[in-house]
């Protein structure tokens, strides 16, 4: 073990697990599972949203479009925002 013959290792790379032993352990199962079955949280889902909106208001083509992106653009970071203070409340 010393020399890192039982280290777990995936495409030649060693599996990083402080991020699974840092969860609850009461969640690091339902964790797993959901992140093998490609769920992620809906926090994630916000942030996606928010780096969406914000690409197609860079490459916006037509002027008239910009305030519907940026009325959705404000709703996703709200939501964004609403979701991360509900994650570290509990």
């Amino acid at each position: 073990m010393a020399e890192g013959r039982f280290d777990i290792v995936a495409d030649g790379r060693a599996i990083d697990l402080d991020s699974y032993f840092s969860l609850p352990e009461d969640r690091r199962m339902a964790y797993s599972v959901l992140k093998s079955a490609g769920c992620v949280p809906q926090e994630v889902e916000y942030l996606r949203d928010v780096d969406r909106l914000r690409r197609a208001l860079d490459e916006l083509q037509s002027e008239a479009e910009r305030p519907a992106l940026q009325r959705a653009l404000a709703n996703a970071e709200l939501q964004l925002r609403l979701a991360l203070e509900r994650g570290r409340r509990r």
